[in-house]
């Protein structure tokens, strides 16, 4: 690592992440000093509201540049791939702060909120990262506030147990990443990405840089949920709070793929003049993992009976489903093919996590009210919602059709983008294969919306109450997977 002099305009690159840090700690600033005027509710709409102005600001103080720069001494990388993500990361934040508002389980104040902000704050900072260091910090300071979360319901088995896995899983993961990332260092001497790639071209590295980069992608597996490092993901999503398992099954998944494709590109680059064995490697297997992690996902998630469950094993379908575009774009880089198929593929890959993201928090927000209110998260429990709640109900049906890609949702168009991406690279038969894994995922999406709609309960002539909060996270994200 170069030491550089420190130039403060250069703090506007990280504006985003300044900002949350200190609105989370003013957030636990407000719960300590125990203001009685400040309730939870105000609480969560301040974290939201805060958190939204943030993104604002980042954008009048220091707008995008579609020129990728290196700032802070080649620790982060000021583009507009980092801003896209950080507006994923912060939308998806502050929607889970309002569908928390009224989830009684959490029984939070200030804290709650706090690691919410500052696991976005940590995501923020993995989109950017062009360090292994600040790569490494990022991540496990995400991972830290996210197993608190997960375990947030102290008093209940499932939730402790989920904190408890998804920590155990997690730093069994990261310390294998940890031993390749050092592995790096060790053979470069460098932390930048760039410096890595450029050491790593003596022939004499091969061998033990292929194995360090396999085990770097198992970090980025488990972020991801990709196959074979799912094992987690159903428990974890199962047992904790409902609106932490939107944020898990959205913002973790897409700052996990923010540092795969970002780590991956500049560290091991597959462009030709570049190329190593370590890029080979990389480039080939993301396409059986894509194939794996959807076939997996989507068959295990046929034979649920938890709408919780069953949109968790959905989660790692959808990740093969974004594998898909990272295959195409690995294979135009390896082909040269820069100024075409690189930018579309990448495009597609955003474009489908930010809109997952809406669409999963939406479906995850009525499965939350309705476990509250009905006493259970089964499909049985769901028989008759469009009687009781019939908006809560068509946000459901908005959420399970654009999960399954049908027009005009944003989910086709999300699908569509991935699957020509891969045949504009040849790869037909994986884009074949992604449109089989969408007819069987009909089945089970179908299934929910045929028992709010056509199965009955013994309660369907009693409304069910949809707090305020609730209501407009499912309506704006209803509303946004069909005006996008």
């Amino acid at each position: 690592m170069i030491l550089t002099q420190f130039n403060p305009s250069e703090l506007l690159a990280v504006v985003p992440e300044i900002g949350l840090t200190i609105w989370a700690f003013l957030i636990l600033s407000l719960d300590f000093l125990k203001l009685r005027q400040l309730n939870r509710r105000v609480m969560g709409i301040l974290s939201a509201v805060g958190m939204l102005a943030v993104l604002l600001i980042s954008a009048v103080l220091a707008p995008p540049s579609e020129q990728s720069s290196t700032l802070l001494g080649g620790m982060v990388r000021n583009d507009l791939y980092a801003y896209v993500f950080d507006a994923i990361f912060i939308v998806a934040g502050a929607l889970t702060c309002l569908a928390s508002i009224d989830f009684a389980g959490v029984r939070a104040r200030g804290e709650f909120y706090a690691l919410i902000i500052l696991a976005t704050m940590s995501m923020s900072l993995m989109a950017s990262s062009n360090d292994i260091i600040i790569l490494f910090l990022a991540t496990e300071t995400s991972s830290l506030a996210l197993y608190l979360l997960a375990g947030f319901m102290r008093d209940t088995p499932r939730s402790a147990e989920a904190g408890l896995k998804y920590f155990v899983f997690g730093a069994v993961t990261s310390t294998i990443m940890l031993y390749g990332l050092s592995l790096l260092y060790g053979l470069s001497g460098q932390t930048s990405y760039r410096d890595i790639s450029q050491a790593l071209l003596a022939p004499d590295t091969r061998m033990i840089a292929t194995f360090a980069l396999l085990l770097v992608i198992v970090g980025f597996a488990f972020k991801t949920s990709a196959v074979p490092f799912h094992f987690w993901a159903p428990d974890v999503y199962e047992g904790a709070p409902t609106p932490v398992t939107g944020f898990v099954s959205t913002a973790s998944k897409a700052a996990g793929f923010a540092i795969l494709m970002r780590f991956l590109v500049y560290a091991f680059p597959p462009f030709p003049e570049l190329q190593t064995q370590a890029s080979l490697v990389w480039v080939s297997m993301m396409q059986p993992v894509a194939i794996l992690t959807m076939f997996l996902g989507n068959l295990l998630a046929v034979t649920q009976s938890s709408v919780k469950r069953m949109l968790a094993y959905s989660s790692i379908a959808q990740a093969g489903y974004v594998l898909i575009g990272v295959t195409a774009l690995a294979f135009a880089a390896s082909r040269g093919e820069v100024s075409r198929a690189m930018p579309d593929a990448l495009a597609a890959v955003i474009f489908y996590l930010g809109t997952y993201m809406l669409t999963n928090i939406g479906a995850f927000t009525v499965v939350g009210l309705v476990a509250q209110r009905v006493g259970g998260e089964r499909i049985k429990d769901f028989n008759g919602l469009s009687r009781r709640a019939p908006y809560l109900a068509l946000g459901m049906v908005a959420a399970m059709l654009s999960l399954t890609g049908a027009p005009p949702l944003v989910g086709f168009v999300g699908k569509l983008f991935l699957f020509r991406s891969a045949v504009n690279e040849s790869l037909v038969m994986l884009a074949v294969v992604g449109v089989v894994n969408v007819l069987i995922s009909v089945f089970y999406y179908l299934g929910v919306i045929r028992a709010m709609y056509v199965e009955r309960s013994e309660n369907d002539t009693q409304p069910l109450a949809v707090p305020a909060a609730t209501g407009w996270v499912v309506a704006v994200t209803s509303v946004a997977m069909l005006v996008i």
